[in-house]
């Protein structure tokens, strides 16, 4: 039972860091960027071309599975994205949904459409005990390497300067620029964060979920359902509603197998139901 718990909460810490991206840019940009599993495939990508191509050791490939798509999240954003914020709901989802079918063609052109595997070092393969409960190297390695990136995540966006011009530049645009920020900027920076963040899930994530061109669609639902379960008010919604559904869904597939995917959707159902604004509400 220990064992499924801690699996959960590792496959629940790598949902929200692909997710946290997205929270970010819908909850304090107010903007749908539902093209957000194509950086996290792009990181991807990366590493396993990388590892199986140039040889490199996993842990080298992260930072770049990291940079890469924030290097292209920010040219998108200059380019594409910037000429949206203040169109509809509707057309940036449409937009959004346009470019994950192209990066989906445009991977399956380049490199194929057969499954990315990578081998990890040998001190992140088998299992390890702690007082007779058995814990995966990698899902212990998850866990350490993305409660380290929530805990610096909440720590930039509620304590420092940057947080707080990036809440002020969303809240009022203009008197943001009034007061000197440069609200441009801190979009960009903000899209490159969420755009890396995606990426490096997407590498984290290539032994638990695989990759291929499809990656994108597939954790486009898990990323939405977290979203909108935790709310977008801050942070702290979204990373409760990973930990629930990556718990819930690693432990329907262990207790539960005949049910697939359906658990996730019963929860995600009933925790609208109880709870339609999210688990952590925007206050009015």
């Amino acid at each position: 039972m220990l064992t499924i718990l801690i699996d959960g909460i590792a496959y629940g810490m790598l949902l929200f860091v692909m997710a946290a991206g997205l929270a970010v840019t819908l909850g304090l940009m107010n903007f749908v960027n539902l093209a957000h599993g194509a950086f996290a495939m792009i990181g991807g990508y990366v590493t396993a071309l990388a590892m199986n191509r140039l040889g490199m050791p996993f842990l080298l490939t992260l930072p770049f599975a990291f940079l890469v798509p924030a290097l292209v999240g920010v040219v998108a954003e200059r380019l594409l994205y910037a000429r949206l914020y203040r169109r509809s709901h509707l057309d940036q989802v449409l937009f959004s949904i346009a470019l994950v079918f192209m990066a989906m063609a445009g991977t399956d052109w380049l490199l194929g459409s057969g499954q990315q595997l990578i081998t990890l070092p040998g001190w992140l393969q088998g299992r390890f005990e702690v007082f007779g409960v058995g814990i995966g190297r990698y899902r212990a390695f998850l866990i350490v390497i993305c409660a380290a990136l929530v805990v610096g995540l909440q720590l930039i966006l509620g304590r420092t300067r940057f947080g707080a011009r990036l809440r002020a530049a969303v809240d009022d645009q203009r008197a943001a620029r009034g007061l000197g920020i440069n609200v441009g900027g801190i979009f960009a920076a903000t899209f490159a964060v969420g755009s890396g963040l995606a990426g490096l899930g997407g590498a984290l994530g290539i032994e638990m979920m695989g990759l291929d061109p499809t990656f994108p669609l597939k954790i486009m639902v898990y990323v939405l359902i977290v979203v909108t379960i935790g709310g977008t008010a801050s942070l702290t919604g979204p990373f409760i509603a990973a930990l629930l559904i990556g718990t819930a869904d690693v432990a329907g597939k262990y207790y539960l197998p005949e049910l697939g995917a359906f658990l996730i959707y019963l929860v995600m159902i009933l925790l609208l139901i109880l709870r339609p604004q999210g688990l952590i509400a925007r206050a009015r």
